[in-house]
């Protein structure tokens, strides 16, 4: 095998504020259980943002960031047999997990006992830096790779794997369905797949937004109700309505009071965003009285990630994206830095 064909180019960050280049570097280890994909689109996800600005801690760079990789199969190792090349594949925001506890063992790789292995700015099991799919290749494990649904296109797909299944797990998780009033804390990138999602349930939907500019588009992707949360009658006259609030989109200064509030007893606040400060100033008391409960969502488990495909599929889920040429992958990020996103981003490879 040549030099070459252990190289990929990529979209590289060498430090925090310093401007991507176009560069090769190593892919990693060509083992048994990897196969390789020539990349074709990868969507762009705020966890880009924060990897790339040392958001959530100390970035090893280089990196090279993107985790909703779709690409074409090229190259198989040995043990797989579950895919083929020529097949159109998918990678999240996981590349592996250590399949060895409890967590792995019975389906919960996504919150790994030893921590899930990310698919760029971590390290495989091999020592190898994880690189993502702002890039022409991406090489991995076959059990964190998915087959893209026949009649799903691959631009529309790449938002699926970190935006997709972070809002259709925990809705899944916790039994949305008919009798369920979803409400959605901002109407961005995972917003608009929530409601979506909470739509193709059977649920009813109240999006709050922070202004009424994104009113139309709210109903447009199916919301019942829309309500901007600084209108605080509007909010009184919510009390108790909601089964479940997913918060997409979180504030220094939320007020979790207000939206607590507007849960019914036994209701969840589901916290699909991931802020860089700690959450703090929450209301023991609401919590106790109503029974409510606040939980997390770590993306999802390769289970859950099949299953969503086949249900997106099924329920012609299909996000709101906006393509830019991989070259213009800068241009592409400082628009989402400026908030322009309607509402998914995708790099496309000609």
């Amino acid at each position: 095998m040549s030099a070459q064909d252990n190289t990929f180019h990529g979209w590289v960050c060498n430090g925090k504020g310093q401007p991507l280049e176009w560069r090769e570097l190593s892919l990693k280890k060509f083992e048994d259980d990897d196969l390789e994909i020539d990349v074709t689109h990868c969507g762009i996800c705020g966890s880009d943002i924060h990897t790339l600005d040392s958001g959530w801690g100390s970035t090893n760079y280089p990196c090279v960031v993107g985790h909703e990789i779709v690409g074409v199969v090229t190259k198989l190792g040995k043990n797989v047999t579950e895919f083929k090349v020529g097949d159109r594949v998918g990678i999240g925001a996981q590349c592996d997990s250590c399949g060895e506890c409890h967590e792995c063992k019975n389906g919960h790789e996504n919150i790994c006992r030893t921590g899930m292995t990310t698919t760029y700015d971590g390290r495989w099991k091999c020592g190898d830096k994880t690189y993502g799919g702002y890039a022409d290749k991406w090489r991995g494990n076959k059990n964190f790779v998915f087959k893209i649904p026949d009649d799903m296109s691959n631009e529309l797909a790449s938002t699926f794997f970190c935006a997709g299944v972070t809002t259709y797990w925990p809705l899944k998780n916790h039994g949305v369905n008919e009798q369920s009033h979803i409400g959605v804390i901002g109407l961005g990138g995972l917003g608009h797949f929530t409601v979506m999602w909470a739509k193709a349930m059977g649920a009813k939907v109240t999006v709050f937004s922070s202004s009424d500019r994104k009113r139309e588009d709210a109903f447009v992707l199916g919301a019942d109700d829309y309500v901007v949360s600084s209108d605080s009658e509007a909010v009184l006259a919510r009390d108790r309505q909601l089964s479940h609030l997913v918060c997409t989109s979180f504030g220094n200064n939320f007020d979790w009071l207000q939206f607590l509030s507007m849960l019914e007893p036994n209701g969840v606040f589901i916290m699909a965003a991931n802020p860089e400060t700690p959450l703090s100033n929450i209301p023991a008391g609401i919590l106790l009285m109503r029974q409510i409960s606040i939980v997390g969502t770590a993306i999802g488990s390769p289970k859950t990630i099949r299953k969503m495909l086949e249900f997106a599929a099924e329920k012609n889920v299909k996000p709101w994206i906006e393509k830019y040429p991989m070259e213009k992958v800068v241009d592409a990020i400082q628009d989402l830095r400026d908030n322009k996103a309607r509402y998914r981003y995708v790099l496309q490879r000609n």
